[in-house]
């Protein structure tokens, strides 16, 4: 682990873990029946959302956790509302969409509104990631996302983009074969992996090889697709263009190769046959048949998700016993989604407390996760311009610590999600570290200005929620419980409570007559700055420490 993240707090087992400790102790996908209590249901929500909110602690504990898991699986009911117009002002006017409209199916689109409307789709996410219901569609949005790169600055075009970010809601949760062919015939991945220049006299290999290295079979095999399976591949997918109006989605069968396509003896010696005119397109089914009939398809996806969701590091144990199960049953189950998540995510392994607090959260995971712990007020809905810009502001806090969503640095995604050995362990260095600091510090004390809207934590609001918040013990036990995923010695709670909370003082009685005061008389600003100045001292305290930084 990173010497700069090692726990304040005294040794524990999640710790031990990231430092070459033995593996879990569960290794089993064996229904969990263990205790239900808030801290699993922390660990589900920082799991599956951004962020573990008190309210939605509060409503889990009201069900089981089989119940939990299944409402955290369930996608909302429609899609979100497309991005808007939200920067049209003195100094440019998109001519082509009135303010306050959605620009997502402007065929029209001015050259000089691209870099406005590609702005408006990231701050766009970023608001729907902090709006989010209670469900894992967002976390799933931003892992498939990684999973199927596409860079918008290389693409341009940011219908494509809101057009992809769609595919992967609408397929997220369902079936990982027919999710593949629909990102396949995505306009941004035909876009940014050239499949729309493919001919039949110029065959292009870049998707061909990513659909085969990094979408589906993998590349860390003993025995593995040759060139040769690269290239057949490409000239199965010839044929396909994008209407740049409607950025609708053609197959042009004169540009298709016609021709058979024989692939090695990893694939079986498979023999796709070349098939004219419209019937050219049903090569890419037989494609996707070909691949999914491989093995390797499910367990390499199944070693994704684990990464994500779970812990990087997968060992013998962990591939004979969770990996390959969860492989058998998404083939069993025909490749659907949402069971094998339910099954990982109700199995003792899940639960283990090695697998507690064990993931550095990413910058994405990292801000959006404390903006919504914390109940951070953003402006209105209807007042656009701000709240987009709000969005923009999380949006730059990212990209300083090393995450810009829509653009990821190459096809294979950011690093921390694949690169050994340090995987999550590259989000933190010595310049992302104190960044990390001076942002949570900024947000607590002086906030983040848009316009005349300022975005800030209110700490006398968060601590007001807390069950007990005229107990200063009672207020560091509540909110260490819902801010760590690790536990914390008595002592460092102690250190916490005098020298983060009662500024220096060792009498509990000092904070509950200062809470009890500003209660009963809240627009006396004397007794308002007094708790307010201590709880932002305390909450500095929490988050930099290191065991903020854990999920």
């Amino acid at each position: 682990m990173n010497d700069l993240l090692r726990p304040a707090a005294d040794p524990n087992v999640s710790y031990a873990r990231q430092n070459g400790a033995s593996r879990s102790s569960t290794t089993t996908l064996t229904p969990y029946t263990g205790t239900w209590s808030r801290k699993e249901a922390v660990h589900l929500l920082k799991r599956t959302m951004f962020g573990a909110k008190k309210a939605d602690v509060d409503h889990l504990l009201t069900l089981t956790m089989s119940q939990a898991v299944d409402e955290l699986l369930t996608a909302p009911g429609s899609p979100p509302s497309p991005p808007v117009n939200n920067y049209n002002n003195a100094s440019f006017t998109d001519a082509a969409i009135a303010f306050g409209q959605t620009w997502v199916n402007d065929p029209t689109v001015q050259p000089n509104a691209l870099g406005p409307r590609a702005a408006s789709l990231k701050a766009w996410w970023y608001g729907q990631m902090i709006n989010q219901p209670r469900s894992i569609e967002e976390k799933l949005v931003l892992f498939w996302h990684n999973h199927f790169s596409t860079q918008l600055a290389s693409y341009v075009e940011p219908r494509g983009g809101y057009k992809y970010l769609a595919t992967i809601r609408q397929y997220g949760l369902g079936n990982f074969k027919d999710f593949v062919k629909a990102i396949t015939l995505d306009p941004a991945m035909l876009f940014f992996l050239n499949g729309y220049l493919n001919t039949s006299t110029a065959p292009d290999e870049n998707y061909a090889r990513e659909l085969q290295e990094l979408f589906t079979v993998g590349k860390d095999l003993p025995s593995h697709y040759t060139e040769d399976d690269v290239r057949a591949a490409a000239r199965v997918l010839t044929g396909y263009r994008i209407d740049p109006s409607t950025l609708a989605v053609s197959f042009v069968a004169a540009q298709h190769d016609t021709t058979d396509k024989q692939f090695s003896s990893f694939y079986n010696n498979t023999l796709i046959t070349g098939q004219a005119g419209a019937n050219g397109a049903n090569e890419l089914d037989d494609l996707l048949t070909m691949i999914f009939a491989q093995q390797e398809t499910a367990k390499y996806i199944c070693r994704q998700i684990y990464r994500f969701f779970v812990y990087f590091d997968i060992d013998a144990t962990i591939e004979t016993n969770i990996i390959i199960p969860l492989a058998n049953d998404f083939r069993t189950n025909g490749y659907q989604i949402q069971p094998i998540l339910a099954k990982l995510f109700k199995s003792e392994h899940f639960y283990d407390m090695l697998n507690r607090g064990c993931i550095i959260k990413s910058p994405t995971d990292f801000l959006i996760g404390l903006l919504r712990e914390y109940n951070v007020a953003f402006p209105a809905p209807t007042a656009i311009a701000d709240s987009y810009q709000a969005w923009l502001t999380v949006g730059y806090y990212s990209i300083v610590l090393g995450q810009d969503i829509l653009d990821p640095p190459s096809v294979s995604g950011w690093q921390s999600y694949y690169q050994y050995p340090q995987y999550y362990e590259l989000w933190i260095n010595n310049s992302t570290l104190p960044l990390r600091n001076q942002i949570t510090d900024a947000l607590t004390y002086v906030g983040a200005p848009v316009n005349t809207f300022t975005v800030k934590i209110d700490v006398l609001d968060y601590c007001s929620n807390l069950p007990n918040p005229s107990d200063p013990v009672a207020v560091v036990n509540d909110t260490i419980d819902l801010l760590y995923m690790i536990d914390v010695s008595q002592t460092s709670k102690d250190g916490i409570r005098i020298y983060g909370l009662l500024g220096g003082q060792t009498t509990n009685g000092y904070w509950t007559t200062a809470w009890t005061d500003y209660v009963n008389d809240p627009t006396n600003v004397t007794k308002k700055n007094i708790v307010e100045t201590r709880l932002q001292g305390f909450f500095k305290y929490l988050m930099n420490l290191s065991e903020y930084h854990l999920a």
